[in-house]
């Protein structure tokens, strides 16, 4: 049942998207002066589209619903809508019960343009072209066997939901708009409620469900039709629409802020891609999945933290009657078209509010992430990986695209055509079923640079791709259908993958000194040419081409760990800083040979004590750089402060850099 509501929620993404049709049209018309002709015309095309939502919710749930999409699922879904909203008029219904129309229930006054018709309609569409589209019939019918049976089928089945409609609508279109009042009646805080609840709902996707109820005509509440149409109470039309703007223009970002903020050293660049699009994309179209995926799960206090911010955003602006509206999401785009509006009470009061929302989501979510130790992006640990580990890829080719590339590691991390049973997607999420998620490869599926990852149980797992996720889908879908192999190599890394974690034992507002590990030059983390290291993945630091063999402690500590294959080892320092020396790049592949380890692991060690004599020659001769790399790998909350030492010569006692934690 849920799977089947969210697949539900993911269909009414389609007629919902284009509603940015009808905000433009009105918008423009709104903004020329009244008296033009073009402001009119513009004014009645946006209308045009919103007086058919039901029409359009019925087509987009026929085909969204239906396993193979077809337009004879939306045929039928027209047929669907068209057949209950006939037959039930009110002159049909009057003629049908022998009374006169003035006596008819006025709740068939509401059957045309009811988006629950529309609704319904779609999801028996659905229902038929799936049990039907295939069904042979005798050869004297067989002109009608197929995808054409179900509009017939469709016909005849809404004419009996026709007959219990007759006798249940006015029943059942009394409860909704009995629900529809209290919340009206409930004033600000049933807007805050809907907020709060509308934000809760989003992991499973039934929030579409909810929002059906108030911003469409389903109980009558209708704020998205009623606003872009200029009806109701100035103040009051659109209050369940205008407390998400300062949400998603400034809250939500700067909730980004403080998550990139806290992110480990070795990860902020990759959050920062990822926060970065998240804000980029909430602030200026309303888009929030992207953002909120990437911590609803691994930080769910967070998300609820967010729900009632939410909440109160929504209440506070229709408390004061600021109203601003949107026909797809409530960004910066409907802002400004809905800004003219005539029934719009105090926009530019939402920018207000909107800051203050910022603030408020900043140091919330600062202070949650740091007291609660909260794994929002960026903060989780490197798992360590062997370097025999063998890596399954997809070969690709100069025509993929960037779409194409991102499938095929996908489609590799989730085990490839044997493990998939479903590819979809909705606004921003990859939907998959597969046979089995614990086959999944978390690294692999990460490095096609996606927004985050929810398994959520055996066979169903969500990839947050953004807001391009459709071209991703259509790649892996294509993969699925031509079952692409996947081949299994072997790969040594280049770099040991020590694991980094949050720490707790960092001592707040020491400072390590660093001093120089060789004798040779100093060179900018950044310029050497592996890009693990020159990127920051594993943290902060330096590097130094050495004139001579000799390899120091660059910083009084412990030697935690040395790497089997001599040409790594780790240090901790009394202030809790982890210490990664990496002699020389992609030495791993040497297996020891040139490196003479003059440490024990637990050996107490000072800045200039030597840790290793290293064959510089036996490095060259293998084809491997000498670089020698000192790295940071748990740098939580630090001032990182260089000394203008790069690019000079220098000895094995020469300063380079302090560290100074928050």
């Amino acid at each position: 049942m849920k799977t089947y509501l969210q697949r539900m929620g993911r269909s009414l993404q389609l007629p919902v998207a284009v509603l940015p049709a009808a905000a433009l049209l009105e918008g423009i018309g709104h903004w020329l002066p009244q008296n033009w002709g073009l402001s009119q015309f513009l004014q009645v095309g946006g209308t045009a589209i919103l007086s058919q939502l039901a029409l359009l919710f019925a087509v987009g749930l026929s085909i969204g619903m239906s396993k193979v999409k077809d337009g004879a699922s939306a045929m039928a879904g027209v047929v669907a809508y068209i057949v209950p909203v006939f037959v039930l008029s009110p002159k049909n219904v009057a003629l049908l019960k022998g009374i006169n129309v003035k006596d008819v229930n006025p709740a068939f006054n509401a059957i045309s343009g009811n988006v629950f018709i529309g609704i319904v309609a779609g999801l028996i569409a659905a229902a038929l072209f799936d049990r039907f589209h295939e069904t042979k019939l005798p050869m004297a019918l067989s002109f009608f066997s197929g995808k054409r049976l179900v509009p017939i089928l469709s016909t005849l089945v809404m004419l009996l939901v026709s007959v219990v409609l007759l006798f249940v609508w006015p029943v059942l279109y009394d409860a909704l708009i009995s629900f529809g009042k209290f919340f009206v009646s409930l004033g600000f805080v049933g807007a805050g409620l809907f907020g709060f609840f509308n934000r809760l709902l989003i992991p499973t996707g039934l929030h579409q469900a909810l929002n059906q109820v108030f911003e469409f005509n389903i109980a009558g509440i209708n704020d998205i039709g009623n606003f872009w149409a200029n009806k109701g109470t100035k103040g009051v039309t659109g209050m369940y629409l205008a407390g998400y703007f300062p949400v998603m223009m400034f809250g939500l970002p700067a909730g980004a802020l403080a998550i990139y903020r806290n992110a480990l050293p070795e990860r902020k660049k990759a959050t920062a891609g990822l926060m970065m699009a998240g804000a980029f994309a909430s602030f200026f179209t309303g888009v929030t999945e992207p953002l909120e995926f990437s911590f609803m799960f691994v930080a769910w206090p967070l998300y609820v933290i967010h729900a009632v911010l939410t909440g109160l955003s929504m209440a506070f602006a229709a408390a004061m009657h600021w109203t601003a509206g949107f026909t797809f999401s409530a960004g910066l785009v409907d802002y400004i078209l809905s800004f003219h509006m005539p029934i719009a009470n105090k926009p530019y009061m939402l920018i207000v509010q909107g800051l203050v929302m910022a603030v408020l989501y900043y140091f919330i979510f600062d202070f949650a992430i740091k007291k609660f130790n909260l794994m929002t992006p960026g903060r989780e640990p490197i798992e360590a990986v062997a370097d025999d580990a063998p890596v399954e890829e997809v070969a690709t080719s100069d025509s993929d695209d960037k779409y194409m590339i991102a499938a095929k590691k996908i489609y590799a991390g989730i085990g490839g055509h044997d493990n998939i049973n479903v590819v979809d997607n909705c606004t921003t999420r990859l939907r998959l079923q597969l046979k089995d998620t614990g086959k999944i490869n978390k690294a692999q599926i990460m490095s096609a640079n996606v927004a985050g990852i929810n398994v959520l149980d055996k066979t169903n797992i969500h990839i947050v791709v953004g807001t391009e996720v459709q071209f991703v889908a259509d790649a892996l879908s294509k993969l699925f259908d031509e079952n692409a192999p996947i081949a299994t190599t072997s790969k040594e890394e280049s770099k040991p993958a020590a694991k980094a974690e949050p720490v707790s034992d960092v001592k707040s507002g020491e400072t390590d000194t660093f001093y120089s590990l060789a004798n040779g030059q100093v060179e900018d983390i950044e310029k050497v040419s592996d890009p693990t290291f020159a990127q920051k993945m594993l943290g902060d630091g330096f590097a130094v081409v050495p004139t001579d063999g000799k390899i120091v402690a660059p910083v009084d500590g412990t030697i935690e760990t040395i790497f089997p294959t001599k040409h790594a080892l780790g240090i901790k320092t009394a202030n809790g800083l982890e210490i990664l020396v990496h002699m020389g790049i992609d030495t791993v592949q040497l297996k020891g040979e040139p490196f003479d380890i003059k440490v024990t692991e637990g050996q107490t060690v000072k800045h200039g004590d030597q840790l290793a004599q290293v064959d510089l020659d036996k490095i060259e001769k293998a084809g491997k750089k000498t670089d020698m790399m000192v790295v940071i790998t748990n740098m939580p909350s630090v001032a990182y402060m260089k000394y203008d030492v790069l690019n000079q010569d220098i000895k094995l006692d020469t300063e380079v850099v302090k560290v100074t934690t928050k």
